[in-house]
């Protein structure tokens, strides 16, 4: 064993003097940096992402429960070394003198919020600044519109139940308040220990009790284990930054989801690489291998003697790959640490693990076929340089590589499934690929035909290297495709999130404005320089049957679960009607009720239903739909089914009713509108006329969502960038994968008189042709691959790109042609004495 190690290793250290394992080596140093920087990167990004979005819920995790949470669980959670806090929240009524409010009730312990900062104010709708205090016993703080509907002054007492408080600040925010604008009670913020004074969560009440919970993320996850089998679903609920369904939950998890995306088609690229650069390897090691079998070395000696230099070249390649890849990883977040909230503090192992596991898997995987073709090289290849290995079965080399990249991706996603469907998908355009390319090589084998020319050349290359050319084919192809989806997915993503929040996007909400006054409050904004948005009628109604057939209309869990019938809201909901249909609401079954006849002595109206609360209430088309308004019950049928973005911030509805139906009641309209910054202080005149109307500010929240997406966006441009650098790469080592055989290709029409100028042409018009066809082929594979993922996993509106049919075959033809050019640009400019001299 000694004897053979030494063999290799001197084996090992001539061929590095020499450069023969530069692509292998380039090609594992790639996939191990690619893959450790995109994935430590991203590790560290979506750390600092769901930190960000935990102030959204006050605490990495929430357990919220309609009974009083057991002590021992908090004390459980203290023992996992967990932060805890305590939350009791409630609607009730709040007394000033002889005025009153319904509020929104939150008393806190003193440990309240474990994540985010609670906000103030100087004076009602200022400016707001965060404070790490909170009220002392004895004191609340109120929010703006308390102050306006009550007269309040700062210093002033109100009764909250039997309790005496004082208004100590304004509160300008929480970190968990939500969002909606139908549930626009001001908040109210006092402690925990005025709450039995209080008396207000006895029997009846309807108090939350909410414990959160802060922490590394496995000791959270151990204690969620722990905790969720002792819950009951009818009365608790655990939420972590997962569960978030906000926009900025769904904005985090879908930049997330992308991350994934890009690190698994980096591993790809890597595994693609890897795959080539062994190949050539073993192909330029044909030679070496005969003579030794001449010279009566045992196939048993040549196995050890390769099999060794492998593992030393994965080795340094691994150790070489791990440094360029941390240090990329410290130069992007050097880059973006002015916009991106990235600490390099944070150390996450499972990158690292990931990447040393991608370049020994590939490495040893993908080599497997070429070096058991090595091993086949007959020893009468040194006398005849025609006899290539005698293996030719291709189904080891098929079963070791998708092998190696679906154990590669069921790795990093630790999701089955996810790693089945792009493993099954992925084979299949490998398979449509080399049939298509079988194809358009046939049709090239006519153009190839006739007088010499330099395109009749580059057909005729194309034509005799079919095999080597439809690999060659279908790795473009891929890596392509790969870049594409990455590219295209990054802008469609992008885009739709600044959609979400352009500029002037309304940052208030009115609401509880009455019909008598609708018209006089349009006016006051207008002279005041403001736009209102369209007015939206609504009013409260209880969906109570359908088809005739009673639904459960009871609000707490408690209730229903003793209650037989079928499912329902299980509260009021918030009708509205119209003939125009709202923006970013898209009919997808049915017909819109506004283009329908307008004689309804029927009996019924028509009801335009939201396809998410249809499919959860199973509500079909045509069924029957009553609803109680007051005292009287209108009786709808759903005539269209509707799909509404609802990351827009707008008003949107379950139910949107015909006008006709709701004739008679009278409703309260809300309304939203834009207000600079720089005017805030103009919200008090421009309501002051208005006591009745109630006003929501959203401008915290767009603002944080905003920045939110921006830093995602940042973030989402530099994995770009890191994918295409892989990209390149992997193109490049491809065009050098086949430098040999094109040397002896050169040498030979030098040979036989072929001029450099014909022999320089037809070498750029192969890769022109081939770049045509791999970026043509791409395109059309980005299409399938952007459908699947954009309605499957990114929950997106799918659009076809039409743009890139004609952008990718021409950016293919001229990355490859270049590429091409620049690889042979040596070869082609060696006279024929040099370039048979090389090949000896």
């Amino acid at each position: 064993m000694s004897m053979t190690f030494n063999l290799a290793w001197r084996l090992f250290k001539h061929e590095a003097r020499r450069g023969e394992l530069t692509i292998i080596l380039l090609a594992i140093v790639l996939s191990v940096g690619a893959v450790l920087s995109l994935s430590l990167f991203s590790e560290r990004l979506q750390g600092a992402l769901k930190s960000r979005s935990a102030a959204f819920i006050a605490a990495d995790a929430q357990l919220r429960s309609d009974k009083p949470i057991d002590e021992s669980w908090l004390v459980k959670a203290k023992a996992e070394d967990l932060n805890t806090a305590k939350q009791v929240s409630t609607r009730s009524m709040v007394f000033k003198d002889d005025d009153m409010s319904l509020v929104d009730l939150r008393a806190v312990n003193e440990h309240y919020p474990l994540k985010g900062m609670v906000s103030v104010a100087d004076v009602p709708f200022g400016q707001k600044k965060d404070t790490n205090t909170l009220p002392e016993p004895g004191e609340a703080w109120v929010q703006s519109r308390l102050f306006q509907s009550l007269k309040l002054q700062l210093g002033d007492k109100i009764d909250i139940g039997d309790a005496r408080v004082t208004v100590t600040r304004v509160l300008a925010d929480i970190p968990d308040a939500g969002f909606s604008v139908f549930n626009t009670d001001p908040i109210v913020l006092m402690r925990m220990e005025d709450l039995p004074s209080a008396n207000i969560t006895g029997p009846g009440s309807r108090a939350r009790y909410i414990s959160y919970f802060a922490g590394d993320a496995s000791d959270v996850k151990s204690y969620s284990s722990w905790l969720l089998p002792q819950l009951n679903d009818d009365l608790h609920s655990w939420r972590t930054v997962q569960d978030d369904e906000s926009a900025i939950g769904r904005s985090v998890a879908r930049a997330e989801r992308y991350f994934l995306l890009a690190s698994l088609l980096a591993i790809v690229l890597a595994a693609v690489s890897i795959a080539v650069a062994a190949q050539r390897y073993a192909q330029r090691h044909f030679d070496p291998v005969a003579i030794m079998k001449t010279l009566g070395a045992t196939k048993q000696t040549i196995r050890k003697v390769y099999l060794i230099q492998i593992l030393l070249i994965t080795l340094l390649g691994i150790l070489i790959g791990l440094v360029v890849g941390f240090i990329g990883q410290h130069v992007v977040v050097s880059l973006v640490a002015d916009r991106v909230d990235v600490s390099l503090n944070v150390w996450h192992w499972r990158p690292v693990i990931i990447a040393i596991a991608t370049g020994a898997t590939c490495a040893i995987l993908f080599s497997l076929y070429p070096l058991l073709q090595l091993f086949s090289v007959p020893p009468l290849r040194v006398l005849r340089k025609d006899l290539d290995a005698s293996l030719r079965s291709r189904s080891i080399q098929f079963v070791a590589s998708g092998g190696a990249i679906f154990a590669l991706m069921w790795m990093y996603s630790q999701d089955l499934k996810i790693s089945a469907i792009l493993f099954a998908s992925g084979a299949a355009l490998v398979i449509g690929l080399l049939v298509a390319t079988y194809f358009l090589i046939a049709i090239g084998r006519k153009l190839g035909s006739g007088s010499i020319g330099p395109w009749q050349l580059a057909w005729a290359r194309i034509k005799r290297r079919a095999m080597d050319n439809s690999v060659q084919l279908i790795s473009f192809s891929i890596t392509i495709m790969l870049l594409l989806v990455v590219l295209v997915m990054r802008n469609d993503m992008v885009s739709q999130w600044r959609a979400q929040l352009p500029q002037g996007t309304p940052n208030y909400f009115l609401t509880n404005i009455t019909p008598d006054i609708q018209k006089r409050l349009d006016r006051h904004f207008s002279v005041n320089g403001v736009d209102i948005n369209e007015f939206f009628p609504v009013t409260r109604g209880r969906f109570v049957s359908v088809n005739g057939e009673g639904v459960n209309t009871e609000v707490s869990k408690e209730e229903e679960s003793s209650n037989e019938g079928r499912r329902g809201l299980g509260r009021e909901a918030n009708l509205t009607w119209g003939n125009s249909l709202q923006k970013e609401n898209e009919i997808i079954e049915g017909v819109w009720h506004g283009e329908l006849d307008s004689d309804y002595d029927k009996g019924w109206y028509p009801v335009s239903v939201e396809e998410g609360v249809a499919e959860r209430l199973d509500i079909k088309m045509g069924d029957m739909l009553n609803f109680n308004v007051g005292s009287e019950i209108v009786q709808t049928k759903v005539t269209s089914l509707r799909k509404v973005n609802w990351q827009t911030m707008q008003p949107n509805f379950f139910f949107v009713i015909h006008p006709e139906a709701m004739a008679a009641f009278s409703p309260t309209y809300i309304t939203s509108f834009y207000l600079p910054t720089d005017r805030k202080d103009e919200l008090t005149k421009l309501l002051k006329p208005f006591a009745s109307v109630t006003m929501f500010d959203v401008d915290a929240r767009i603002n944080q969502l905003r920045d939110i997406v921006e830093q995602v966006s940042v973030a989402v441009e530099f994995i770009l960038v890191l994918v295409l650098m892989a990209g390149s790469l992997v193109l490049i080592a491809q065009v050098q994968a086949s430098m040999d055989e094109r040397r002896q290709e050169i040498a030979i029409l030098r040979t036989l008189g072929a001029k450099g100028s014909l022999i320089r042409k037809s070498v750029v018009f192969e890769f022109l042709i081939i770049g045509t066809v791999a970026g043509f082929m791409a395109a059309l594979a980005n299409e399938l691959s952007l459908y699947l993922l954009q309605t499957n996993v990114f929950q997106m509106s799918a659009t076809l790109h039409v743009e890139y049919w004609l952008v990718a075959p021409a950016v293919g033809a001229l990355v490859v042609g270049v590429l091409g050019a620049i690889g042979c640009w040596r070869l082609l400019t060696l006279n024929t004495g040099e370039l048979l001299r090389k090949m000896v």
